[in-house]
């Protein structure tokens, strides 16, 4: 059966779920616009599937999910691995975002993928280990390994006193 959005439905996920989505995805993308194209992508296919949840957890989870499989998709797209960025060709001047003044996110942005995704999804995002296992198709010993190296390399990168600081706040 198919789920039919109505204008004021498309309005709420929008309004609910647009930060969510953009946030996830510029853990794996710094470009504003790699970030609306998987918004985009994800919005679509919340809206044509055929999905309807029982709870607004299973559809949080779903949107997480379905956004990490849209990033994977870009990340190892064909076009993606043929074109230039404008961060690789310094001569083109593009107005991007910076990282507010946070030297924990950029720390966290540093990361590699496997641990910048463990550690926001659990800090920033608040899911617990086996719900990040469940989203990314890791087994929970994975994402305990990730997690524990990503502090541990936050710790090495923030220096002792910022980390302390960090971890009350993330």
């Amino acid at each position: 059966m198919q789920t039919q959005f109505d204008r004021e439905q498309v309005e709420y996920l929008v309004r609910t779920y647009s930060d969510l989505i953009a946030r996830v995805s510029y853990t794996w993308f710094s470009s504003t616009a790699d970030v609306q194209d998987i918004s985009q992508t994800v919005f679509l296919k919340l809206l044509t599937g055929r999905t309807a949840f029982d709870t607004v957890e299973q559809e949080r989870a779903w949107i997480i999910r379905m956004t990490l499989n849209a990033c994977k998709d870009l990340k190892k797209s064909f076009w993606r691995r043929r074109v230039s960025g404008f961060d690789e060709n310094p001569e083109i001047a593009v107005a991007m975002p910076e990282l507010a003044d946070n030297p924990v996110l950029e720390a966290v942005q540093s990361l590699p993928l496997k641990y910048r995704n463990a550690i926001y999804l659990h800090y920033y995002e608040g899911y617990q280990v086996q719900e990040i296992a469940e989203m990314t198709g890791e087994t929970p010993n994975a994402v305990s390994a990730h997690l524990s190296r990503g502090r541990k390399k936050l710790r090495s990168m923030l220096g002792g006193n910022l980390y302390e600081q960090a971890s009350v706040r993330v």
